[in-house]
């Protein structure tokens, strides 16, 4: 892919090359023009019911046909999709490629250490997952009930997910990350009764004891009535009689055929829980049929993608992307799937390239965090791979910089690969604005133009007024699609008040973005109290309440500040109890309170600690006066005649200059 315009390359345009030597002769692309895409999307808006027919036609059976395409309202909460239409996501992502290409790789494994892969076929998942299945009856669950997930990333996990939505179970993944606290509360909210585990867990060279954390999270649950443990590695782990299942030993006494069972286009398929401005985690309900067509459409289109690629999105299944583009979308488009289980830089940078030279990858997904971190440590471990497999790669969790852009084109794509950089969040399920790979002429750091039946606005901030042309502002969508998340579990009313009521009659994206004259898209991160660190979004609420249970706290306030490698880095400011003298220890120990709380995914890069932080006279503290002293803006500072007291501020900057290194 190289840019037509060669003065900037960071602003130049790329045009897609649908005749280079990476592209398959004798086979089309799925839309191969830009004019075929504006064709497509016009019919998305103006005939939906057609368009959103035709797709589900095309990418998934229904076990009973719907009779409807949508009715409600998005805005007012209400909007199905596929109505009374009757689905299994577990027959379409295994039993019909296990009917009609039984021999074909469904899993490609590439395991922690290197050289430890392992492929598994269609036939051979159906049957894993339908042992899995009948273990999961075997404890009494039945359709609608709830599964928590917290696995590695390993092949079982995605038969763990499959083999809930077989029985129409709803699962809750949960990154493994995540502390047992973490997890032990997102098993209540989703009262769940049964946590599907592994023993240990492997990253980067380092154990992991998963099942541990799980034993130290039910200890806060009650309700959980068994716990399924996978043995990933040969060690022995504590077993609590009555309990605790062995996967290995409990699958083996199943049946290999359990018949799918056929679910409601609107039944519950997942909660997934995503960070919000308030502490607590919003469970985010995704339903079945919607989320299914969603998913499986914009993996076709995104990347390209048909029977006989190879896909490989390095992200975790505790995370949406790993959810729709590591498990559902390409198997229900029938494509080997690669699960990655390592890091990118273990045992050295070269990890994800040995990858796609491994395995012969042909569309490869990941974070811009990756890629800055790599792009930093040298090209020479990209150009000892061979990555002639590759026909796209992509990019996403946040926004990427062009350079970083221009370097994944140049050294990993070889100037012959579409670069997609795709913008969506977990509760859209599938992108929502994404370029095409051999459609879109693209420019480094633009998510380029909206996917079909996407209708993107740009708002003004503050009066919620439409933008027109040339632009910057708070983005929306005007109209619903089908994989948009129907609820918040058990809390409809925060769905509303958080999505749909901010602006008026559009859904309320929370990041802010620019449409350039062309039209493009520009994403500009989070307007709300949510940071996005290597696309992990956390409440800066949330990271507060943990900080606060350190005994040596007396305030916390939480900002994100840009990072070179992870986008945004976690910056804190702390006030300490009478008594307590500022020390290593002191930090250390908050620092331990973080991880234990949340993860080790929270720990802050900065904790400053301050004798006051910056209030109103009312006492509310102003966060917009930290953001602009961690970002080195405090000449910027603006109006601060409601602070309490200015004369802190002088005492503020120097110290975090000090802290920050500027």
């Amino acid at each position: 892919m190289s840019p037509v315009e060669e003065s900037d390359p960071t602003t130049a345009l790329y045009s897609p090359q649908i005749g280079s030597s990476r592209y398959p002769k004798g086979r089309e692309p799925w839309i191969s023009s830009i004019e075929q895409y504006k064709t497509m999307y016009d019919q998305s808006l103006n005939d939906p019911d057609t368009f959103w027919s035709e797709r589900a036609s095309e990418l998934v059976e229904f076990s009973k046909p719907f009779d409807k395409v949508t009715e409600g309202s998005m805005v007012e909460g209400n909007i199905k999709w596929f109505i009374n239409g009757e689905i299994n996501v577990s027959y379409n992502c295994v039993d019909r490629w296990a009917e009609k290409t039984p021999d074909n790789v469904a899993i490609s494994f590439e395991a922690d250490e290197p050289g430890n892969k392992k492929s598994i076929t269609f036939k051979e998942m159906q049957e894993e997952v339908c042992r899995l299945a009948g273990v999961l009856q075997s404890f009494g669950l039945k359709k609608g009930d709830v599964v928590a997930i917290y696995m590695p990333m390993v092949p079982e996990a995605a038969y763990a997910m499959l083999a809930c939505t077989r029985l129409g179970l709803v699962h809750t993944v949960v990154f493994a990350g995540f502390s047992s606290n973490s997890l032990a509360e997102r098993v209540r909210d989703s009262n769940c009764r049964v946590i599907i585990t592994a023993n240990q867990g492997l990253r980067g060279g380092k154990v992991i004891q998963t099942k541990s954390i799980v034993d130290e999270a039910v200890k806060q649950c009650p309700e959980v009535q068994k716990v399924l443990v996978f043995e990933r590695t040969n060690a022995e782990y504590p077993i609590v009689e009555g309990r605790d299942v062995s996967w290995k030993k409990a699958t083996a006494e199943q049946n290999a055929y359990i018949a799918p069972v056929p679910v409601g286009s609107e039944d519950p398929m997942f909660i997934l829980y995503t960070s919000g401005s308030t502490g607590k985690p919003k469970g985010l309900v995704h339903t079945t049929a919607g989320y299914l067509v969603g998913a499986a459409m914009t993996t076709r289109y995104t990347f390209d993608l048909r029977v006989g690629d190879v896909f490989c999105c390095s992200a975790d299944v505790g995370w949406i992307t790993g959810h729709t583009y590591g498990v559902y979308g390409p198997l229900c488009n029938g494509v080997t799937t690669v699960i990655f289980e390592s890091l990118p830089t273990y045992p050295d940078a070269s990890r994800f390239w040995k990858t796609v030279d491994e395995h012969k990858i042909t569309q490869f997904y990941t974070a811009p965090t990756a890629i800055r971190a790599l792009r930093r440590l040298g090209d020479e471990f990209v150009q000892g791979c061979d990555l002639s497999s590759l026909r796209v790669i992509a990019s996403v969790g946040e926004p990427i910089n062009p350079e970083a852009w221009v370097w994944y084109s140049n050294i990993v794509g070889r100037d012959s690969c579409p670069v997609v950089d795709t913008y969506w969040q977990t509760e859209n399920g599938s992108h929502i604005i994404t370029p095409l790979p051999y459609a879109t002429t693209t420019k480094p750091g633009s998510a380029t133009f909206p996917m079909f039946g996407i209708e993107p606005v740009i708002l003004d901030p503050n009066s919620g007024e439409e933008l027109h042309g040339e632009a910057t502002g708070v983005l929306g969508v005007k109209r619903g699609w089908p994989s948009i998340a129907r609820s918040i579990l058990g809390d409809h009313d925060r769905y509303l008040s958080t999505y749909m009521t901010v602006y008026k009659n559009v859904y309320f994206t929370g990041d802010g973005a620019s449409r350039d004259k062309d039209g493009y898209y520009w994403i500009r991160g989070r307007v709300d109290d949510v940071i996005n660190v290597s696309g992990h979004r956390m409440s800066t609420a949330e990271i507060e309440s943990a900080l606060i249970l350190d005994l040596d706290v007396a305030e916390s306030a939480v900002v994100g500040i840009n990072d070179d490698i992870t986008g945004q880095s976690i910056c804190a400011f702390v006030t300490l109890h009478a008594g307590v003298v500022e020390s290593p220890a002191v930090i250390k120990s908050m620092v331990a309170t973080v991880r234990k709380e949340i993860g080790p995914i929270a720990t802050p890069k900065c904790i400053i600690i301050v004798d006051e932080l910056p209030k109103t006279r009312s006492g509310k503290i102003i966060r917009r006066v930290l953001r602009k002293v961690a970002s080195n803006e405090a000449d910027q500072l603006g109006d601060v005649s409601t602070m309490a007291d200015p004369t802190i501020l002088e005492v503020l900057v120097k110290k975090t200059n000090a802290a920050l290194g500027y």
